[in-house]
This record gives structure tokens, C-alpha cells and sequence, in this order.
């Protein structure tokens, strides 16, 4: 099991015992901690209609360790300066995790491509586990060919470059926020680190995630945007746009996600067919929570690397089309409740802005069955329901 999942069940116990012994545990009573109860109890419910038990129930026993986290942070922060201090924590972990994976990438370079792969096959294991370690390298992911020449993707402690690009992508627009709000170089070299190991990652779902992320901050906030932070804008867009044009490996890698005839691009459209195809056999109550797979191929191992590479179209294919519309509900009433909260305060716009990459990026990748990405989505959505209080302490964040 991910250290993460003990850990926040460890958290959650510690919080409901303090709450029991004072008397006072606080739910947040809006539309979020009602829809993600709904999300929770629509994916038990389609434990009863699935092919394999066992896995439905290792699926639901997954999702139970993580969405505690939602209800300990609605429950703890309560300040505008805790808010600060957790974003700050939050961009700290992903500047670590992103120097490690370019770390990764820079040692096929170092060494050669080989002895790269293999070392990090032995060491990647301390992260993930041996079982997911072996699922991991039957299907390896790591490595890519662009224009005849192959790669070594930075992956850091994620089980693929996906999942890691997905994460990053979601920690960017609050790195970003640090700057802005703060003017420091710290958070300006923070966010330049971020984003060149998301850009290592070679995930064009991330690309697309970072550039559909980025249309719709513009289309719903530019005029609301300050005139000198505009220009900072144009020119970063700018920047990426350069990036992404000018000839690189990046640039053919993007430019590869609109060829419906490249080999990954083939396997999704096929993936997303079979996933319509179940819903249109299943449509209220799905195949069962985490038995897609087997709808694909009935001898797959609980193990195994088949999904819908959407999460709308994995949801709804195994937990029925209410559970996939809790699911966007979930994600549009947190985006309007931060774009709400970022009239009085600056920061609850990138939070925004992180949803919006999660969203995009969702729809060509299954990333809330990864523990890290799941876990920093349910604490953006928690910033969405809570209301702080202003301090003394607080004035520069707001």
C-alpha cells in the first residue's frame, strides 16, 4: 500500500479521536462534501452489480483511504494563513519531486540510456513497491522515440510519466500564484523547475492540460486580470507557445498528439470505444467499480495497465452515468467556488487554474486512481468549501 494512504487514514483517525473527545467534529455542509459523499456512495453501490467482487471492493478500499483527506482539511484549516502555509508546503514537495525527475532524465546523458533505465528500475521499487514496481516494468512507459532517437521520461517516484506530468501540472499554477502574489525569486525558480521537469515528462496529456488550462483562465479572467500582471501573462504565454512550436523533441511530441494514426493515439481511440460501447450496455449502474478491464479482456490480472485513459469515460463505464455527472459536479462547483473566493483573495484563482489542468488533462488520462494526484485534488477541492478568517499574520496572501 502508498505510504500516502496510511498516512492520511492515520491523520483522519487522529482528527475524528480529537473531535469525539471535544465533542465537535465539523463537516462542511455544502454542495462539495455533498456530492463527494454521493461520488462515494454511487461507487459502493456498483460493488453489487460488478463481475468480480474482490476487485471492486480493492478499488472502493483505495478511494475510502484517500477522500478522508477532503474532511481533515475542511476541518483544520481555518485560517488565510494556514491556506499559505499548506500551498507553500504543497510547491515545496513538487519542487522536490520535479528535481528528481530531472535528475532522472539528465543521467541517460550522464551515463547512457541503458544503465539509466536499469538503475532507476531498482530504485523505483523503494517508491512504489515491489508488486506495483513489476506491474510497472512489464509495461513500461518510460522510454520514448521521437525522430528515431529514444528517451528516458522523467517519471521521479511516480509509476509513469503520465500520472508525474499530471501532478505537476496541478502544483504549476500555484507556483506561479506564489510568485505573483509574493514577487520573490524563490517561487519564480520554483515554478521554472516545475515546469521543465513536466515538460521531461514527454505526456502530451500534460501539454494539453497546461495549454487547455491556460484558455480557460484567459477566457474567464482576463479582464478581471490587473494590466501589469497581463503582460506577465502574454509573455509567458508567449514563452510556452515558443516552446511548444519551435523545433524540439517537445514541440514533435505535442505536435504527435493530433496524429490519429500514431500507435498510443490508435490504443485510445480504441479504449474510449470500448468504453462507450459499455456504457451504452451498462448506462445507470456500470460494470462495477474497477472492472472495466475485464470487459476488455476477461483474463486480465487485477494488475494490469487497461483503462479508458478518461476518467469521465472510466467512471461512467464502471459506476454509471449519475456517478460521472457527481464526478463533474464535483469538479464545477469547486472551480466556481474558488473563482468566487479569488474576488477577495489572489490565490484561490491558480487553485482554480489547477482544476481546470486537472479537468483537461482528465480527459486523456485516468489520474484519479494515482494516490498523489488524487490526494492534491481533494485538497484544492477542500480550499473551495472552507471559509478562513483573516488575521494579522495574513495580509500578505490576500
Amino acid at each position: 500500500m502508498a505510504s500516502i494512504r496510511l498516512l492520511i487514514l492515520l491523520f483522519f483517525f487522529i482528527w475524528l479521536a480529537e473531535g469525539l473527545k471535544n465533542r465537535r467534529i465539523t463537516v462542511k455542509n455544502n454542495i462539495q462534501t455533498g456530492l463527494i459523499s454521493l461520488f462515494l456512495f454511487l461507487n459502493f453501490f456498483s460493488l453489487f452489480f460488478a463481475r468480480d467482487v474482490d476487485w471492486s471492493e480493492r478499488k472502493l478500499l483505495y478511494l475510502f483511504s484517500i477522500f478522508p483527506v477532503y474532511f481533515v482539511a475542511c476541518g483544520l484549516i481555518v485560517s488565510a494563513s494556514q491556506v499559505e502555509k499548506l500551498i507553500k508546503g504543497l510547491v515545496f514537495s513538487g519542487v522536490a519531486v520535479a528535481a528528481l525527475g530531472i535528475l532522472q532524465f539528465m543521467s541517460q546523458f550522464i551515463f547512457d540510456l541503458k544503465t539509466a533505465f536499469e538503475s532507476w528500475s531498482r530504485i523505483v521499487s523503494l517508491f512504489l513497491g515491489k508488486n506495483l514496481a513489476e506491474t510497472v516494468l512489464e509495461n513500461p512507459s518510460w522510454l520514448v522515440n521521437i525522430s528515431g532517437s529514444t528517451y528516458l521520461r522523467a517519471t521521479a517516484t511516480f509509476p509513469d510519466p503520465h500520472m508525474f506530468s499530471l501532478y505537476l501540472g496541478m502544483l504549476m499554477p500555484l507556483a506561479l500564484g506564489l510568485a505573483l502574489v509574493y514577487k520573490n525569486k524563490l517561487w519564480i525558480f520554483a515554478a521554472a523547475i516545475i515546469f521543465l521537469a513536466d515538460m521531461l515528462t514527454f505526456s502530451r496529456g500534460g501539454y494539453i492540460g497546461l495549454v487547455g488550462g491556460a484558455l480557460i483562465l484567459f477566457l474567464t479572467f482576463w479582464r478581471r486580470i490587473e494590466k501589469k500582471y497581463k503582460v506577465a501573462a502574454f509573455l509567458s504565454a508567449a514563452l510556452i507557445l515558443i516552446i511548444f512550436i519551435a523545433p524540439s523533441p517537445v514541440s514533435q511530441r505535442f505536435f504527435s498528439s493530433f496524429n490519429l494514426k500514431e500507435g498510443s493515439n490508435l490504443g485510445r481511440i480504441e479504449m474510449w470505444e470500448r468504453a462507450v460501447e459499455t456504457i451504452a450496455r451498462h448506462p445507470f449502474i456500470g460494470v462495477g467499480i474497477g472492472n472495466f478491464s475485464l470487459e476488455v479482456n476477461p483474463r486480465v490480472s487485477y494488475r494490469n495497465s487497461i483503462s479508458a485513459h478518461n476518467t469521465y469515460l472510466d467512471i461512467a463505464s464502471e459506476s454509471g452515468i449519475l456517478a460521472v455527472i457527481s464526478w463533474i459536479g464535483i469538479l464545477g462547483a469547486s472551480y466556481l467556488a474558488l473563482m468566487k473566493k479569488s474576488k477577495e483573495n489572489r490565490i484561490y484563482l491558480y487553485a482554480g487554474l489547477s482544476l481546470a489542468i486537472f479537468s483537461v488533462h482528465s480527459l486523456v488520462e485516468t489520474g484519479i486512481y494515482s494516490p498523489a494526484v488524487l490526494t492534491l485534488f481533494l485538497i484544492i477541492v477542500s480550499l473551495s468549501g472552507i471559509k478562513v478568517k483573516n488575521g494579522a499574520s495574513d495580509k500578505k496572501i490576500v
